[in-house]
């Protein structure tokens, strides 16, 4: 089983909400380490009569915070202390929830990069027609060179093999057209990479193609990505207002069976269905979960964490980039 410790410090609700998806997680059967400030932590598990293993960590760095002086000031902050287990290899994987800086920045500088991986980058899983998509980078590049974007197409593709037990992932490359020739230099050139490299290129994918199964992989800039996740997550959810609005104007005979259809679709929408996004790239399996993660999307980043780790993802990283 794998052990997943989790910063508990850095979330909107704070370490009670936090603990209580741990613990969610721990009846689940997961093996959880609990990191944060150990006064309050033993209070929040008493509160919810469980007994999880805490390591103590004295210092917080605040969303506020710049992520790199935080992490040099702060070394006893509970992000660090978490990436130092994974580092030092008391833990398989972890999930930090709370400021994406100050966890890219612990990630890469504390656990540290695999060897040859250009950038780490956000593999966020999204919910499509077959089974769901990994979109990476989704936020931690916004600026990248071709050679990151292969790569990603590799790392994307071992994500997807591990997380959806694809045998031959297909990987496309996010442009504003199908052709070879669209977009800017930088597609064009990662185009040709890609065309090359160890993976199942399917070519250039275009934004509607997330709905049509086009791909497994949907390979991006951070930029880009990151506005084609909050783009659809944000049309999800003001689709399913406007839905609920309709449900309104329904005879009450019909409303019963329409929640019905609508709990369903809503379920398979839902952001905290995964919890959070692998980090993918660094010595240890870690997970990126937003700040305002609820315990349920905390249990389900648990969950995710271990599924990495127990699935071999950074040693199938390490092997894929020594070949390719």
């Amino acid at each position: 089983m794998a052990r997943v410790a989790l910063d508990t410090m850095g979330t909107d609700y704070g370490p009670a909400e936090t603990v209580c998806g741990a613990v969610l997680a721990a009846e689940q059967g997961h093996d959880v380490v609990l990191v944060g400030d150990e006064s309050i932590l033993r209070v929040e598990l008493d509160r919810n009569h469980a007994d999880l293993e805490i390591v103590h960590a004295s210092e917080t760095i605040e969303m506020h915070e710049n992520p790199a002086r935080a992490i040099r000031d702060k070394t006893d902050s509970s992000v660090v202390v978490t990436a130092r287990l994974i580092r030092d290899g008391l833990v398989e994987a972890a999930v930090l929830p709370g400021s994406t800086g100050a966890a890219l920045a612990a990630a890469s500088i504390v656990v540290g990069r695999i060897k040859g991986v250009h950038r780490p980058a956000i593999a966020t899983i999204i919910p499509t027609p077959g089974s769901p998509t990994v979109l990476i980078d989704a936020g931690a590049n916004p600026d990248c060179r071709p050679e990151y974007l292969a790569q990603f197409g590799v790392m994307g593709s071992v994500v997807a093999e591990i997380v959806f037990g694809l045998e031959s992932p297909r990987v496309g490359l996010v442009n504003i057209g199908g052709e070879p020739s669209k977009g800017r230099e930088l597609d064009r050139t990662a185009h040709g990479l890609l065309s090359e490299a160890a993976v199942n290129f399917v070519g250039n994918v275009e934004g509607g193609d997330f709905a049509k199964d086009r791909a497994d992989v949907f390979v991006a800039d951070g930029f880009t990505g990151n506005v084609i996740l909050k783009t659809s997550e944000g049309t999800a959810g003001y689709a399913i207002q406007l839905a609920l609005g309709a449900l309104a104007t329904l005879p009450t005979e019909m409303q019963e069976a329409v929640m019905a259809a609508m709990a369903s679709i809503r379920s398979r929408l839902d952001p905290e269905k995964y919890g959070g996004a692998y980090l993918v790239g660094t010595r240890g399996v870690v997970i990126i979960a937003h700040g305002s993660s609820s315990r349920i999307a905390i249990a389900n980043a648990i969950a995710m964490a271990a599924e990495g780790a127990k699935g071999g993802m950074v040693s199938e990283l390490e092997r894929r980039l020594a070949t390719s």
